[in-house]
């Protein structure tokens, strides 16, 4: 079913790691947002670049980093962009993940998120000129502990391309697992690591590699029916008139 889905991401590669679910929501008639709290300049252009293979429009709200805050300015922001939206479905950051996660900014970015979605019904901002939005259906991305996963095998080749096409990511990356692995590992991850001569190159290829085992796993791999899946942890219970498979 068609719904109109809004990521609020911290980081531009969010849109890219939920792409499958946005990008079969838009083949499905459906809309997918997303809306992005910290994205650098230059990054901008390459999920501008990935929103696009995947169906999906893209506001960046420019906070900056270091400074995110559970504030009125803030909340404001966020409340706004639920409002113009106004989406049946939103996927954010799962909770339990950001608590312990070691990027800057995710803590007080997952309060802020979670204010916003219950000041985003009622009379917060009433000057803003937009009408109260319900809170919608909530899925968590990459979480703890998921609770369903999306098929994502028709859009996984649209996946790969969006994720290659943030370069600046996979500058860093290629840089970061260079560092961080042997070259016996390396190799063993990507035949041909070595041979390899751009950070680029290097990230892309140890990408398509992590990628590919991490949505085997949750499909196929976790005794599931799809080939590729995405997971995701709904909030709350599932409201079924009968029982599904």
């Amino acid at each position: 079913m068609p719904e109109r889905v809004l990521l609020i991401g911290v980081y531009g590669m969010e849109l890219v790691e939920c792409g499958g679910a946005l990008a079969a929501n838009a083949a499905a008639g459906g809309q997918s947002f997303a809306t992005l709290m910290l994205c650098r300049e230059r990054m901008r252009a390459d999920v501008s670049k990935a929103a696009d293979v995947l169906g999906v429009e893209v506001d960046f709200l420019g906070f900056r980093n270091g400074y995110v805050a559970v504030d009125e300015e803030h909340k404001r922001a966020l409340v706004r962009a639920i409002r113009t939206v106004r989406p049946t479905i939103i996927i954010t950051q799962d909770p339990e993940h950001s608590l312990a996660d070691l990027d800057p900014d995710r803590r007080p970015a997952m309060t802020l998120i979670l204010e916003a979605l219950g000041l985003a019904s009622r009379d917060f901002a009433a000057d803003d000129g937009l009408e109260p939005h319900a809170v919608p259906t909530i899925y968590y991305m990459t979480p703890s502990r998921p609770n369903c996963v999306v098929d994502i095998a028709s859009h996984w080749e649209q996946k790969v391309a969006a994720m290659e096409l943030l370069e600046s990511q996979m500058e860093f990356s290629g840089r970061h697992w260079s560092e961080q692995l042997t070259p016996a590992d390396l190799e063993a991850l990507v035949p041909g690591f070595a041979a390899l001569d751009s950070d680029l190159e290097r990230g892309r290829a140890v990408h398509r590699a992590l990628d590919k085992a991490v949505h085997i796993y949750h499909g196929i791999g976790h005794h599931g029916r799809y080939a590729f899946a995405e997971a995701y942890r709904r909030e709350g219970d599932f409201h079924l008139p009968t029982l599904i498979r």
